[in-house]
């Protein structure tokens, strides 16, 4: 078996793994050409599609962007606009409810005068009437007074 590991020994080249003969360039050229094909076929269009979607993301972005500006406008310019129509109801309001207790007030006015004429000459009513009744009984105690005398004299 000594004998055999010999022979291995003498019938192996000199360098073993590290001989750099014409394998080491070959393999050298075999990798760039790997490298060279794999960038014109893969890495390129993949590089290509990256840069499509990062522009196409951008401009999303700045579109976004752009409608979010709009959007803030519109906004703020809805909320003067509310501002100033709610202004206006509560302007509008106050006026409305002064009118309206003016005329309330007027009604009120005209209903105490009325009330007030209707107290008054129903007062004078009373008073007429009073004084007719009243009267007549004056009449009836002169002639029961009459009748009386009348009757004790008699």
């Amino acid at each position: 078996m000594l004998k055999f590991s010999y022979l291995y020994l003498i019938a192996e080249k000199p360098g073993g793994l590290f001989d750099f003969d014409g394998t080491l360039p070959l393999i050298a050229i075999q990798f760039l050409i790997l490298m060279i094909l794999l960038n014109v076929l893969l890495y390129t269009p993949l590089l290509k599609i990256i840069d499509d979607r990062s522009k196409y993301i951008a401009n999303n972005l700045q579109e976004a962007s752009i409608i979010l500006n709009k959007a803030n406008q519109l906004s703020s310019q809805y909320e003067e606009e509310f501002s100033k129509i709610k202004k206006e109801v509560e302007l509008d309001s106050s006026i409305l409810q002064d009118l309206h207790k003016n005329v309330l007030e007027t009604e009120i006015l005209s209903s105490q005068k009325i009330f007030d004429n209707y107290l008054i000459q129903t007062i004078n009513n009373f008073d007429s009437e009073k004084e007719k009744i009243l009267i007549s009984l004056d009449e009836e105690i002169n002639s029961l007074s009459s009748e009386i005398i009348i009757k004790i004299v008699a």
